[in-house]
């Protein structure tokens, strides 16, 4: 399973997800060995075809850090953090997750839109 890691230690996903909100766009950046980006894609499709079909679900896109990154970034958009919480603690869901190799690390932030 890959490894989760806070961007922000003080406000982990898990305790974002208590605060009840939305819409709200989830940022995980994942870092992917070279040699698996081809298989972690593949995964992640399959993940992101469930997402999709639950409730609250608004958009996806993929992003590919330049040059010779070993970044990917997801974002995601949800009506809520309720929405989004129920999507990722789904059995299914976990299972797929479980299948991520250990050494991809994956820094799940969920963010709301402000004025600027």
């Amino acid at each position: 399973m890959a490894k989760l890691q806070s961007l922000d230690p003080s406000t982990p996903m898990f305790a974002q997800f208590k605060e009840k909100t939305g819409p709200i766009v989830l940022a995980n950046t994942f870092f992917v060995p070279e040699e698996r980006t081809d298989a972690f894609l593949s995964l992640f499709r399959r993940q992101a075809e469930f997402m999709k079909a639950q409730p609250g679900f608004v958009s996806l896109q993929m992003h590919k850090g330049t040059a010779s990154s070993q970044l990917l970034m997801n974002v995601a958009v949800w009506e809520s953090t309720e929405a989004l919480a129920t999507a990722f603690g789904s059995g299914e869901f976990q299972r797929m997750a479980a299948e991520f190799p250990d050494d991809i690390v994956s820094y799940p932030h969920i963010f709301q839109q402000i004025d600027v």
